[in-house]
């Protein structure tokens, strides 16, 4: 059960009616994360951009981006975002038998060594900063990563640590 209320969309103020608008027309909908975040409109017009930026731009496959999405939200527990990204790789034609692939064996999944590389990465920032050596990222580098890739993979962890924190604190509900 949520710990707080979702913002109505036909309730909000004009700024978030705007940023709801925005988010509709990209997703069909709008989440409930962001119908949360609307209770305080300056952090809902943060991660809506920051969402824009990091998962929608930049030089990452979305595929990709989604995977560490998933994967990141397992390490953390939080089924909503496990659950609204194994979503959004199959609405881009990933199976359901890769997805179990990209959660259980990602060596076995359909990216190539760059790509593993940097979900590989993103994965071990997110549960063991301080233990991501030189070598790790020097292995990602001698698989063709650049610098800008590392800090975009670096980028989507970030969103979703954050998220998983926000979503799993208030208990909200995938919708």
């Amino acid at each position: 059960m949520p710990r707080i209320s979702t913002v109505d969309p036909a309730a909000g103020d004009h700024q978030v009616q705007e940023l709801f608008t925005e988010i509709n027309a990209a997703f069909g909908r709008i989440p409930n994360l962001f119908k949360t975040y609307a209770h305080h409109p300056p952090l809902l017009e943060a991660n809506w951009h920051k969402v824009k930026r990091v998962m929608m731009e930049g030089v990452l496959p979305r595929k990709v981006k989604e995977s560490i999405a998933v994967l990141v939200s397992l390490d953390n527990s939080c089924s909503y975002c496990i659950a609204a990204h194994e979503g959004a790789l199959q609405s881009i034609g990933v199976s359901p038998e890769e997805i179990k692939l990209i959660e259980t064996d990602l060596e076995k999944a359909d990216f190539t060594q760059k790509e593993k590389a940097l979900i590989n990465f993103a994965r071990k920032a997110n549960s063991a900063a301080l233990q991501v050596s030189d070598e790790e990222i020097g292995a990602a580098r001698t698989a063709g990563a650049t610098d800008a890739e590392l800090v975009e993979a670096l980028g989507v962890m970030e969103l979703f640590t954050s998220f998983n924190k926000f979503l799993d604190t208030l208990q909200v509900e995938l919708g």
